[in-house]
């Protein structure tokens, strides 16, 4: 072969490697997400591009007042934090003693093939209540989230409609859910404000069951699932409630603190990450958990079981206890702040339209937050949060 040959097929050769090259690079950036610049060329999305709606409020676990707001009847996504209404629901049948922990739920094909994140049920499998109630906890599980709608409701769609009706008799106008689980749908939609009614209400209504929402770690055959709320057992008294994501939602957090006798509910939605919002909640809690109400002696926490009685059955393993000794002294010796004796209760109806556009993220970690007074100076609307009534009357049933 002649010289000019080898170099004709070699340049041959070089070609066709540049023309895949270029093609498997041009599907590779296919792939990535884009924006449309000021130019109107598609750029990269950088991190710092992704802005979900966000919101955020803490109220005082005592009292309902609100100790902070930044844009808290700004409709937003859920995410997982429906599986907290999931929940609600759930134990109030447990309550009512028409379901029991032992009690097995059979796995439907449908609660099978949910998306993750998911104990990777089979259809025609069952589990237990409490094993549903510990897989939606942990790992966020959204076969179990189904399976319970199902055994409940007779139909995921059905159990929605229960989960809207129970928002509003708690007072949440601003919220609809159409799943169990929080998978992205456009039509489920809440705000902070009616999250932190949903936070406070299911503690108040069910202190037995919410302890579950204090488990850090859930073994389900033999595999060992971590909770996805990394504040439980760092942050001191937080003992729980739950995490939400989805790319529309962001990164949300309903969190519950008892401190030095006081209680706080904090909601974060539309983190851009889930590190963002977890140190921005680990700031909301610093600054505002010392300002809730005094209310004595703060409940046990399940690490140190001590001076307390359990109720009439002493057979529940999760059975509360009751702390027999509130020192008055203390209380005399932490009056109310000046600032929190004006604060304004939350309040469930009479919420201001939700605004088409955010006038800006709660503040970044850096910032300095306002004071009590001016935040409920910007928001003196805020009225009281209806007592959570005893079990309902007429409620719907299987």
């Amino acid at each position: 072969m002649s010289r000019l040959a080898v170099c004709g097929w070699f340049g041959f050769r070089l070609l066709i490697a540049s023309v895949i090259v270029a093609i498997l690079s041009s599907a590779a950036d296919a792939r990535l997400p884009h924006r449309v610049s000021n130019t109107g060329n598609k750029t990269s999305t950088s991190r710092e591009a992704y802005t979900p709606p966000a919101a955020s409020i803490v109220i005082d676990g005592g009292s309902g007042a609100v100790l902070q707001a930044s844009n808290p009847n700004v409709r937003c996504h859920p995410a997982s934090l429906t599986k907290v209404m999931t929940l609600y629901l759930l134990f109030d049948r447990l309550e009512a003693g028409e379901l029991h922990l032992h009690d097995l739920l059979k796995v439907s094909e449908d609660a099978s093939e949910q998306a993750p994140s998911k104990l990777d049920l089979k259809p025609g499998q069952t589990i237990t209540v409490e094993d549903a109630i510990k897989g939606i906890v942990t790992k966020s599980a959204n076969d179990a989230a189904v399976v319970v709608a199902e055994s409940l409701g007779q139909s995921e769609e059905n159990f929605a409609r229960l989960m809207t009706q129970q928002a509003r008799t708690l007072g949440m106008t601003n919220t609809t859910y159409v799943n169990a689980s929080g998978l992205p749908d456009d039509g489920q939609v809440t705000t902070a404000k009616d999250q932190a009614l949903l936070g406070r209400a299911i503690q108040e209504r069910f202190p037995r069951y919410y302890k579950y929402f204090s488990t850090e770690a859930f073994v389900y055959r033999g595999e060992t699932m971590r909770n996805h709320n990394h504040l439980l057992g760092a942050v001191e008294g937080v003992d729980g409630i739950k995490t939400g994501y989805t790319h529309t939602s962001g990164f949300n957090l309903m969190t519950s603190v008892h401190r030095d006798g006081r209680h706080i509910i904090a909601v974060i939605l539309g983190g851009k990450s889930s590190s963002e919002r977890d140190v921005h909640m680990r700031k909301l809690i610093a600054a505002y958990t010392k300002l809730a109400t005094f209310q004595g002696a703060a409940p046990i926490q399940h690490q140190s079981l001590v001076v307390g009685e359990r109720k009439n059955n002493s057979s529940d393993p999760i059975q509360a206890l009751i702390v027999k000794t509130v020192i008055a002294e203390a209380q005399q010796q932490a009056p109310m702040s000046p600032l929190l004796s004006g604060a304004t209760p939350i309040r469930s109806s009479d919420l201001s339209k939700a605004s088409d556009q955010i006038a800006a993220r709660w503040p970044l970690p850096t910032e300095v937050f306002a004071p009590v007074a001016l935040i409920l100076e910007r928001n003196p609307s805020a009225l009281t949060t209806p007592k959570v009534s005893e079990r309902m009357e007429n409620r719907p049933r299987n």
